[in-house]
């Protein structure tokens, strides 16, 4: 059996590495590391195989292969084959990567997109594993992937982010669900640690301000992510910090630095810039930050799960409103951050993540399932029952979180009523036109009844 096994992040590749160490993957005769640089640029933008400590997460596996050179000159999430080609694309692979003719099976990431997506439809007959790509895997499949790749989902290697939350993607083809033990994690992240250049120049016990790719993703303009940064370093400054430090996300404009210093300046407090290529976890281990801000980010559920730091969000209201369509894949993890993380919006001191104010893990695995319900009703279908009675029991847990008009075509308690989908019932129309025809004294009788 060879095994092949696709990462597109560092992130993604430690996390691999976790798996294998941990034993989880089994012992193949052959193991294959395919890197897909995502950046939307790869041509200008150095991809996971170019950064500091990839070379110690490589020796776990026998090759490592490029996914950009096999599809150029495409963009690695943008292509895929067609269904009549692949059996010759299957041959080309397996010439080019030396897999031989034998069996294969595949570790993907976040199978919902290509690259994955791309190589479970080329390998028709191998069966899946797939492994977690952050807090979006406790969320819901957001496309229905059909049982020619469904079926052959045997398991989801995931991070406990949240510890006894299990993840809900793919669930509705029932994958056994492993949990990656957080010591094998921490270990490899403590070899790419010390493989990464030193960060003398960053103050330790800083305030740590981890910066995502928000607009790039199209989630809100690029005006709104640099004003959510600039917020950031101010209400990091209202907490008393000085030594602010600005990890950004590689995709950002650097532009923006300037107009972060100067918000920083402007508060009395001096704003560090991480300037090269490196996990936020290494920053963890190495500055041991005071507190860790940010949106929506999976750094913020690290640093406080593996490392035991404070940390704060800003942000998730806005992301929560503008996230479109509903079913973005996005919603749940903004969704637990927003009900885990301390809000400095909100006036609330960092701290390390806690569930007790949903009710612990029993109340965020039912916000995740109601979330999930509403997002994917289809493949969710299992889950009325929990969204029902969470929406009785806690209103106004939801009443940010769903719209009222969501509710409303789900036939969920808290919809707003909608008269266009009640006239466009035909007994309703003929009992409306029925009692406007009834003489006045009816009309005034049933008017006192309605009141």
């Amino acid at each position: 059996m060879i095994q092949l096994c696709v990462a597109s992040t560092l992130y993604g590749a430690a996390t691999l590495a976790a798996t294998v160490d941990a034993g989880l993957l089994g012992a193949p005769v052959r193991r294959v590391l395919v890197i897909s640089n995502n950046a939307e640029t790869p041509e200008a933008q150095p991809g996971p195989q170019a950064q500091p400590g990839f070379a110690e997460l490589a020796r776990r596996f026998d090759a490592v292969v490029s996914w950009n050179e096999i599809v150029h000159p495409f963009h690695p999430t943008d292509w895929r084959p067609r269904a009549a080609d692949a059996t010759l694309w299957e041959r080309l692979l397996r010439q080019a990567w030396n897999l031989g003719d034998g069996p294969l099976e595949l570790v993907l990431e976040s199978i919902q997109a290509p690259p994955a997506l791309a190589l479970a439809g080329l390998f028709l007959d191998a069966p899946i594993r797939l492994y977690s790509d952050g807090l979006m895997t406790y969320g819901p499949s957001r496309r229905t992937l059909g049982d020619q790749i469904g079926t052959r989902l045997a398991q989801v290697l995931y991070l406990e982010l949240i510890a006894g939350l299990r993840p809900l993607v793919a669930r509705e083809y029932g994958p056994a669900g492993t949990a990656i033990p957080s010591a094998a994690f921490t270990s490899v992240l403590a070899e790419v640690s010390a493989a990464t250049p030193p960060t003398d120049d960053l103050p330790s016990g800083c305030a740590l301000i981890v910066g995502q790719y928000l607009s790039a993703a199209e989630l809100i303009s690029e005006d709104q992510e640099r004003a959510l940064y600039v917020d950031m370093v101010r209400r990091a400054v209202a907490l008393g910090h000085r030594e602010l430090v600005f990890k950004p996300h590689p995709t950002a404009p650097r532009h923006w630095q300037q107009h972060l210093a100067a918000a920083a300046a402007a508060e009395g407090a001096r704003l560090s810039f991480v300037g090269t290529a490196c996990l936020a976890e290494v920053l963890y281990e190495r500055l041991r930050p005071a507190v860790v801000i940010g949106c929506f980010s999976t750094a913020l559920l690290t640093a406080s799960a593996f490392y035991g730091l404070p940390v704060a969000q800003v942000g998730t209201a806005l992301l929560s409103e503008r996230l479109t369509p509903f079913a973005n894949s996005n919603r749940v993890p903004v969704a637990l951050v927003d009900a885990l993380v301390p809000s400095l919006a909100a006036g609330q001191a960092p701290r390390r993540v806690t569930t007790e104010a949903v009710g612990g893990i029993e109340g965020v695995s039912r916000l995740v399932a109601t979330l999930a319900y509403c997002m994917q009703p289809t493949t969710c279908d299992d889950l009325r029952g929990i969204a029902v009675d969470e929406l009785r029991t806690n209103p106004d847990r939801y009443r940010a979180l769903i719209p009222r008009s969501r509710l409303g075509r789900l036939g969920l308690p808290g919809a707003r009523l909608d008269l266009s989908l009640l006239l466009a019932n035909h007994q309703v129309r003929r009992a409306a036109r029925q009692a406007l025809a009834a003489p006045n004294r009816m009309r005034r009788r049933l008017a006192r009844a309605l009141s």
